[in-house]
C-alpha cells in the first residue's frame, strides 16, 4: 500500500499545485491514498474573511486555506476520483501558543480526517528568512524551538501526528545541532504525544533538501519507539508534481530497519495501522 500524508495544493500559500492535478498525477504513481494537508499559520497569515488586508509574496497571498472553497473542492474531486483513489481531508497547522484559540476555532468548523501539527514559527517569526535565527546563538534558538513545540504539545490536542519535528535544522546555517543537547527536550515532547495517543510523521523532504539524515532523525525515530511509540505517517511534504509520492517506498523499508512495524492512515481523526 503507497500513500502520501503531507501533500500541498494551490489553497497553501507556497503552492500553485491544483487539487486536480494533484490527485490526478497520485493516480499516475500508484498510490493507493492521499491525504490533503494545505497550510495554516496564524500569527503570520490571515484568514480570506478575516478582513485584514491581505499581503502578497512573489505574486502569492499571505493568507490561509479559503476553507469553504476547499471543503467544496476537495468534496467535487472525490467526487470525480473517488473509485481510483482515496482522498483524505486534512490540512497542517502551524501552531503557536499565542494562537492556540484560533486552531482550536478552526478545528471545531469543518471535519477533518488528518491533521499535522507543526512548529513553523516561534514568536511570529520564520525560519527559512532567518528572522527567528538572527540574533540568537545555535544553542538558544534550537532549544526555543523545542521549548515552544513542548508548550504546544502540553496545551493544544486536537491533532494526529506531529509534523517534521526536527524541521529547525533544514534552514540551521550552523549544521545540525547534536541531538544531545536537544533529547531531554524531545524526550519530554514525544512522551506527551505518546500519551495523548497522537503519532508523529516521517516526512521525505529530507531527500529533496540535501539533508544529511531523515526529517526526523533517526536518533528521533529510535527514541519515539523506544518510548512506545507507534503510530507515525509517512508524507512528501509535496508542492509540485516532482515532490508528490517521493521516496515513500524508501521510507517503508528505512522505518522496517529501525525496528517500525507498522504505519498508520486516517480516518475522522482515527489512526489506522497497516503492515509496512
Amino acid at each position: 500500500m503507497l500513500v502520501d500524508y503531507h501533500v500541498h495544493t494551490e489553497f497553501s500559500d507556497d503552492s500553485v499545485y491544483s487539487l486536480e492535478e494533484v490527485v490526478k498525477d497520485a493516480i499516475g504513481l500508484g498510490l493507493d491514498e492521499i491525504c490533503i494537508t494545505d497550510h495554516v499559520d496564524y500569527g503570520v497569515k490571515v484568514d480570506w474573511d478575516s478582513g485584514e488586508e491581505i499581503l502578497y509574496r512573489h505574486g502569492e497571498p499571505l493568507a490561509n486555506v479559503d476553507y469553504p472553497r476547499y471543503m467544496a473542492e476537495m468534496e467535487r474531486v472525490r467526487h470525480l476520483y473517488g473509485e481510483k483513489i482515496v482522498i483524505k481531508t486534512g490540512m497542517e497547522f502551524g501552531v503557536q501558543t499565542h494562537t492556540i484559540p484560533q486552531f482550536e476555532a478552526l478545528f471545531r468548523r469543518y471535519p477533518f480526517d488528518f491533521i499535522i501539527l507543526s512548529i513553523h514559527q516561534v514568536e511570529d517569526k520564520e525560519f527559512w528568512t532567518q528572522d527567528f535565527q538572527t540574533g540568537r546563538t545555535q544553542r538558544e534558538y534550537n532549544e526555543r524551538y523545542y521549548e515552544e513545540m513542548l508548550r504546544v504539545v502540553q496545551q493544544y490536542k486536537n491533532y494526529s501526528v506531529l509534523g517534521h519535528m526536527d524541521l529547525i535544522k533544514r534552514y540551521d546555517k550552523a549544521g545540525i545541532y547534536p541531538f544531545e543537547n536537544i533529547k531531554p527536550f524531545a524526550a519530554e515532547i514525544l512522551k506527551i504525544v505518546i500519551a495523548d495517543g497522537k503519532g508523529i510523521e516521517l516526512n521525505t523532504s529530507s531527500h529533496r533538501y540535501g539533508l544529511p539524515d531523515s526529517m526526523p532523525s533517526a536518533e528521533l525515530l529510535r527514541l519515539y519507539r523506544e518510548l512506545g511509540g507507534s503510530i507515525i505517517t509517512i508524507g512528501s511534504d509535496s508542492h509540485a508534481p516532482a515532490h508528490l509520492g517521493a521516496y515513500i517506498q524508501e521510507a517503508k523499508e528505512y522505518l522496517k530497519e529501525l525496528g517500525f512495524r507498522d504505519f498508520c492512515t486516517y480516518e475522522k481523526m482515527w489512526p489506522i495501522f497497516h503492515r509496512l
